[in-house]
């Protein structure tokens, strides 16, 4: 009755025997290369808090949230309109923070602190109990632990290791090939929320950009800016990505100032800027959001539901976060069916010809295999089919990037 029939046959079901063999297989963890890591990190724990506490001008736990706030907003006075949590202490939390980056050294390094604090405790001290008898971390995937249809890792989650900062690139390098003829392959989706949103609006300035083979941030930049592509400047490009990102969450205009360290109304011309641009896009987030209230659910090509009560909510900040839903479940859960088709479509092929080559993880838009060197050619044949073809209704070039390495680091 509601259309699920399809999902349930020919993504969830299917991709079961698939995810009970990655969790079988596991993956190679060096705890030698993990500890490396760790001590890097406990080194500049170590300078940070030296520097953080010079900026202070006295020594104090920066864990503490009570004695941080004493000092960023008492002592060094950093704002006058600081916020206080229910308990009258000065909230320090991370979008906090973050707006007030700009006024003094010191919040940069303390966010620093926080990250590196998190991926030793997270990580470095987690990961080695998670090690099997057989050398290998097993984690376990959820495929329906998420409202969008993304598949959810958990004990230990390998989903969540950062990768926009170094520091959290570099746990990845503790995962390693089998021993002997083998080597990590990681198979990644290029923008792939862009190029669904692309699908999903057929905005022509969108597919231009992305058919063009241009760097689609810069591209993005030239048309908002209305500049030359030549002429657009690393700031303008940077600003244009997030915007790019930020489109399929509904980003606001004080979100975008925030992020970008800019103004709210250079936030607000930038979007407005970039809907003039892409009137494809508006048009759909509008669209989106009016039939979603009408029929209570969205969905994602394959057909997908995600039901949102919420739209009909007389608090608006409630609806406003169920619009934010609306717009980015279509986005996200098409890019979360894409790659669980693939996944079966290359399981399929490994099962049939019989490859030594295993899939061993699915981390949001990347597939890693431990790739068996003598099969190499034709694995990354099939990879590359497999996840560009998953999917032929979308009408938009689906880009997949492979690399190869003795660490996933390297491969990714």
């Amino acid at each position: 009755e509601s259309g699920q029939e399809k999902v349930f046959t020919e993504i969830e079901s299917p991709l079961l025997p698939v995810l009970a063999a990655m969790e079988n297989e596991g993956i190679r963890l060096d705890p030698a290369a993990l500890e490396d890591v760790g001590k890097k990190l406990r080194a500049e724990i170590a300078r940070l808090e030296t520097s953080i506490c010079q900026h202070a001008g006295t020594t104090f736990n920066i864990a503490s949230p009570k004695q941080l706030g004493e000092i960023l907003f008492g002592k060094l006075a950093l704002s006058k309109d600081a916020k206080k949590t229910r308990t009258g202490q000065y909230s320090t939390d991370e979008q906090t923070l973050a707006a007030l980056a700009p006024l003094h050294p010191i919040i940069g390094e303390v966010l620093e602190h926080r990250e590196a604090s998190k991926l030793l405790s997270t990580y470095i001290d987690a990961l080695p109990s998670a090690i099997a008898a057989d050398g290998r971390v097993h984690t376990t995937f959820y495929q329906l632990a998420t409202s969008t249809g993304r598949l959810n890792s958990q004990d230990p989650n390998l989903q969540n290791i950062p990768i926009r900062t170094a520091q959290g690139r570099e746990i990845r390098r503790a995962f390693v090939p089998r021993e002997g003829d083998y080597t990590l392959l990681s198979a990644d989706y290029s923008q792939i929320e862009l190029r669904i949103l692309a699908a999903l609006t057929q905005d022509p300035g969108l597919l231009e950009a992305l058919t063009s083979g241009e760097d689609i941030h810069r591209a993005t930049a030239a048309r908002v800016f209305g500049l030359p592509v030549a002429e657009v400047t690393k700031a303008q490009r940077n600003q244009a990505k997030m915007v790019n990102y930020g489109i399929s969450y509904g980003i606001s205009a004080f979100g975008l100032a925030q992020r970008l360290g800019i103004g709210r109304a250079d936030a607000k011309a930038l979007i407005d800027g970039y809907f003039a641009q892409y009137p494809g896009i508006k048009k759909y987030m509008t669209d989106t959001v009016a039939q979603a209230r009408e029929r209570g659910y969205v969905e994602t090509i394959t057909g997908r539901r995600r039901y949102l009560p919420d739209l009909r909510s007389a608090n608006a900040t409630v609806r406003a976060a169920a619009e934010r839903n609306a717009i980015n479940m279509p986005i996200q859960g098409s890019s979360a069916d894409l790659i669980k088709v693939a996944m079966v479509q290359i399981a399929r092929a490994a099962r049939e010809e019989n490859w030594r080559t295993k899939l061993l993880l699915q981390v949001h838009d990347e597939l890693v295999f431990d790739l068996y060197l003598p099969e190499k050619e034709r694995v990354l044949e099939v990879v590359q089919d497999r996840m560009r073809n998953a999917l032929p209704d979308l009408r938009v070039p689906i880009v997949v990037e492979t690399g190869l390495g003795a660490n996933w680091l390297e491969a990714h």
